[in-house]
């Protein structure tokens, strides 16, 4: 029952995803209806880029929209593969340093580098300060966490907490004598935005999200196990210490890749995988791509919001996605019987 019912969201998810691409790329400031949008589309893709609808499509709102889906997809399948791995639904991918130390890293590229370098120049160096930064944070976790080549999941934790306090320390004092501009940039940086999209950006997130879509389910079964506990899962026949570091690599991986290309996007990856567990269950063979799915569809939706609730201005997207999603969690909360969750 239980398998027909995933099987049945995946395709509703599916099918849902272009949809909301679409209507993303119709909505803005300049309103463009879904036939013009889709005939714009059409005429950007074949080269006939003269005309305003095609160009703010093609330019503008297509780039940023598949940047949405991508990071809000990586962002789904990280968070569904750390609830996972630490048996706990209430982990997200922040647990194990990774998005402190991105945060950590943009700061620093934003007050030392990011003044030297203009423009689109300014933006590659965040980026990369934002990656640099989240990596060495989960490398430094990892190694606290690893004894005798033993990697413990509960260590694993404690040493997130304490790098993310420890980066979070470095950024105040950071931003404690940064100028005002600066200090305003690094807020905005840490509220999330998508406002930087464009085409080598995509293809970045595209690369990073094809290997997670590839490689995450592989470790499906392993994730299964694992709910009923370590040792039963090497009973089972599962190499957990090799899992554990596949697993947290490519978590690391995209969440350093969303960070550095959107900011720091919170409630995605911690409420969509829970969402997505409450609706089809906890079998991870459904659960990671169904949770990839949700989470390009909510952050589409949040980033459409974002640019049109106030335009001509933007909210930060990261306070659109706690807008959208906290209603409808609570909402599940409260029926969690309704979904064989006590």
């Amino acid at each position: 029952m239980r398998a027909q019912r995933a099987r049945t969201t995946l395709w509703l998810l599916g099918l849902s995803l272009p949809l909301c691409l679409l209507h993303a790329t119709a909505s803005g400031t300049v309103p463009i209806s879904l036939p013009e949008a889709a005939a714009a589309l059409g005429r950007y893709l074949q080269g006939e880029s003269v005309d305003q609808a095609a160009v703010i499509i093609g330019q503008i709102r297509l780039p940023r929209s598949l940047l949405a889906m991508l990071v809000g997809a990586m962002l789904g399948m990280t968070g569904a593969a750390m609830q996972g791995l630490f048996r706990n639904p209430l982990a997200d991918p922040s647990l194990i340093g990774v998005t402190a130390g991105a945060a950590l890293g943009a700061s620093m590229a934003i007050a030392m580098a990011a003044p030297v370098v203009a423009g689109v120049g300014a933006l590659g160096v965040v980026s990369i300060g934002a990656f640099a930064g989240g990596m060495l944070a989960v490398i430094l976790v990892y190694k606290l966490a690893t004894s005798g080549g033993m990697t413990s999941v509960a260590t694993m934790l404690l040493a997130g907490i304490a790098i993310s306090a420890l980066s979070a320390a470095a950024s105040n004092v950071l931003e404690f004598y940064s100028s005002n501009e600066i200090l305003r940039r690094i807020s905005m940086w840490r509220m999330g935005g998508l406002d930087g999209a464009n085409y080598p950006r995509v293809i970045m997130a595209l690369v990073a999200t094809t290997l997670l879509g590839i490689t995450l389910p592989r470790f499906a079964n392993a994730l299964n196990a694992l709910l009923l506990g370590e040792s039963e899962a090497r009973y089972l026949g599962i190499n957990i210490e090799f899992a554990k570091r596949c697993i947290i690599t490519l978590a690391a991986i995209g969440v350093g890749f969303s960070v550095a290309l959107a900011g720091v996007i919170g409630f995605v990856g911690l409420v969509v995988p829970h969402i997505m567990r409450m609706l089809i269950g906890p079998d991870h063979r459904y659960l990671l791509p169904a949770s990839g799915l949700a989470g390009a569809i909510l952050l589409i939706l949040a980033d459409t919001l974002s640019r049109t609730i106030v335009a001509p201005t933007e909210l930060p997207v990261g306070v659109v996605t706690a807008a959208i999603g906290v209603p409808f969690f609570i909402s599940l909360l409260r029926r969690r019987r309704d979904y064989g969750m006590l």
